[in-house]
């Protein structure tokens, strides 16, 4: 044990400055960095832990991984948390315990996270919101340009994640669950375009928050083509639109680089900028983003309205699904101190619909009700089933909306104010569209000043027809 940290004591805490000297410390801090051959208002001196400063700062995100610090002829296991604060970063480090030796026969599971770094191409890892901290070196030659470009930006610029054939996405899974994952296909969004396979464990900090994951990548193109080629007996799908394909080539690409750009720009990374620019920068990845979105809805809306669409009418727990988007928006939520209660634990609601449609639809009435609440909200899930539908309703505390405005906002382009920040007008009209697809149907009450409550419901068993 470090000298000075007894075993159970809290977090001990440190301020760097936008310099990287420590200029605030808890004994075992500073006499680490004493140790390490710093002096009182110095350099940091302890580069594991310097360098997640350095990170946090230039990237303007909280960073919060394990780290190895070397004490004398020890090695120490140290959990570091750096938050950027205006010009410093606050750190936040627990665990303080001596890294044994590693010995061949010690138990497998001591080494869990290290499985992820066997036969792969490269690793990664995220904090939690899957915003990327790390890339290996390796991904370099997949992207076709420096992988520290991606550092900072969601995993889901980097991948095109793939459902598996019961439409489930391990990945979410775990991301609500908080465990580990594996056989995650993807595609790279840039770059190669290759096929990889993901794996990854979540990171759990030293006082037992989730803080994202530590995963692999492993190239597996050739595996899936020479599959598809063996695979005689397998009816030829429907070839995709090539809508989506092109809009991938001549708006996705170009915007998620401007993004990309604009907030390396923003986070000031190369040093700061002069006058309006840091406000310039923020305006136009915030833009970026919402054009972004607006491609990903218009793809969206050209698969909905092909003749023949129909999604899959495969057994789905509805109120499952309702827990899994939770888990994902609650960070969201929490940025926004707004409070949701989801469906019990131990609540069923098995239906029939997609699941990756299903989820579709929950994630836009939750990421709206999150959106519209005032701070200090509450936003309700509730789950019931009657009449041979399951259904679940999301509540929010919003301002409400008037009886014309409940029809207005399930068409196309259409929002309440556009003036207010928000979506692209479309996500609404493409849930109800998908919930109708499925058998089921998207309905809204609500009053001015009163919130409002989107219903969501499947058929129990069954009887999805396609979109007229």
């Amino acid at each position: 044990m470090t000298p000075g940290v007894e075993a159970g004591l809290a977090a001990v805490r440190g301020r760097v400055d936008s310099e990287g000297r420590l200029v605030e410390a808890d004994p075992p801090l500073a006499d680490l960095h004493s140790r390490a051959g710093g002096k009182p208002g110095g350099v940091l001196a302890v580069p594991q832990v310097a360098a997640l400063a350095r990170l946090a700062q230039r990237l303007g995100i909280v960073v919060s991984r394990p780290a190895i610090a070397s004490d004398g002829a020890r090695d120490l296991d140290l959990w570091v948390r750096a938050e950027p604060a205006g010009d410093w970063v606050d750190l936040s480090i627990s665990g303080w315990t001596e890294r044994p030796t590693y010995a061949p026969d010690a138990p497998a599971i001591e080494r869990e996270p290290d499985f992820v770094r066997a036969a792969v191409d490269w690793v990664w890892e995220t904090d939690e919101s899957l915003r990327l901290t790390m890339l290996s070196a390796g991904a370099t030659a997949a992207l076709g340009r420096p992988s520290s470009l991606m550092v900072g930006q969601p995993l889901t610029g980097l991948f095109r994640f793939r459902e598996q054939e019961c439409g489930a996405l391990p990945i979410l899974t775990a991301l609500a669950e908080r465990q580990s994952f594996e056989g995650q296909l993807a595609e790279l969004r840039s770059g190669s375009r290759d096929s990889y396979r993901l794996s990854g464990v979540p990171l759990i900090d030293g006082t037992g928050r989730f803080a994202g994951f530590r995963g692999s990548a492993t190239n597996v193109t050739a595996a899936l083509r020479e599959s598809a080629a063996n695979d005689e007996e397998e009816p030829a799908k429907p070839a995709p639109s090539a809508f989506g394909d092109r809009l991938d080539t001549a708006l996705r690409s170009p915007l998620r680089h401007i993004v990309t750009h604009a907030e390396t720009m923003a986070a000031q990374a190369d040093g700061p900028l002069a006058g309006d620019y840091h406000g310039y920068a923020v305006d136009i990845a915030s833009a970026g983003r919402h054009l972004l979105s607006l491609v990903d809805d218009l793809v969206d809306l050209e698969a909905i309205e092909r003749p023949g669409f129909r999604p899959a009418a495969d057994p789905v727990d509805l109120a499952e699904v309702a827990r899994q988007v939770v888990g994902l928006l609650g960070l969201r939520a929490s940025q926004r101190n707004v409070r949701i209660e989801g469906p019990p634990a131990d609540l069923q609601l098995p239906a029939t619909g997609e699941y990756r449609r299903a989820l579709q639809v929950l994630m836009n009435l939750l990421t709206n009700a999150i959106r519209y609440s005032p701070e200090g909200g509450i936003v309700r899930i509730s789950a019931a089933s009657t009449g041979g539908f399951a259904s679940v309703t999301v509540t929010d505390s919003g301002k409400g909306l008037s009886k014309p405005d409940q029809a207005r906002i399930f068409e196309k382009f259409e929002r309440v104010d556009p003036l207010e920040p928000g979506g692209t007008g479309l996500g609404l009209y493409i849930a109800r569209r998908l919930a109708r697809a499925m058998g089921g149907d998207l309905t809204v009450e609500s009053a001015p000043g009163e919130g409002a409550s989107f219903t969501f419901s499947l058929p129990v068993d069954g009887g999805g027809s396609s979109i007229s």
